[in-house]
């Protein structure tokens, strides 16, 4: 785990998950490893995530409660503070994300909290930025076997796919091709950053 527990990749979906509704560390543990299959996802990993958050501002306990025969549990739910640095973790995803990344991913996943028209121009912006990863991507130099450098040939056809896929999202977003959460007229949704 990071120095800094901000920085743990569990962190943006843990985040997004408190959006959907308060859990506790159980809970949230097991929803991460049935939508996201992460296996390192332990309740005391979570628990440890949950309580540095709580101490940076971004969630909130409540107090345990009891349900039946169940040991008490800590429900937690996000800050006005953790919804705004949920924001900000997506919108950095979306745009500055490495290719083929895992902090991409988890931002697309969520990238429904931002305005349509903002996580279009992230993705629009992301895409030239690819484009400009691809230009200065060398080709094999001369006199090297190919055998020697078929990451290159990987990473080219990585990046482009992404760059392709990047601007189609984008243009389904402008076009209304894809139901943005808190659309209202036009599909645009409010800019809730």
């Amino acid at each position: 785990m990071p120095l800094d527990a901000s920085q743990n990749s569990l962190v943006l979906p843990l985040l997004g998950l408190l959006v959907e509704r308060p859990s506790h560390a159980y809970g949230l543990a097991s929803q991460l490893r049935e939508r996201y299959g992460h296996p390192t996802a332990t309740r005391s990993t979570v628990t440890s995530l949950l309580k540095s958050l709580e101490r940076a501002g971004s969630v909130a306990s409540q107090q345990p409660e009891r349900v039946g025969k169940r040991p008490p549990r800590t429900v937690y739910e996000l800050t006005e503070a953790g919804m705004a640095d949920f924001r900000r973790k997506v919108e950095a995803g979306l745009g500055e994300g490495r290719a083929a990344s895992v902090d991409f991913v988890m931002a697309v996943a969520y990238a429904g909290v931002l305005s349509a028209d903002h996580a279009a121009s992230l993705l629009e912006s992301r895409a030239e930025r690819l484009d400009r990863e691809l230009a200065g991507l060398r080709d094999r130099p001369d006199g090297v076997a190919e055998a020697h450098m078929l990451e290159a040939a990987y990473w080219r056809t990585i990046v482009t796919a992404e760059a392709d896929w990047v601007r189609t999202l984008a243009s389904r977003i402008r076009s209304h091709d894809i139901d943005w959460p808190g659309a209202g007229p036009g599909g645009q949704g409010e800019d809730r950053r």
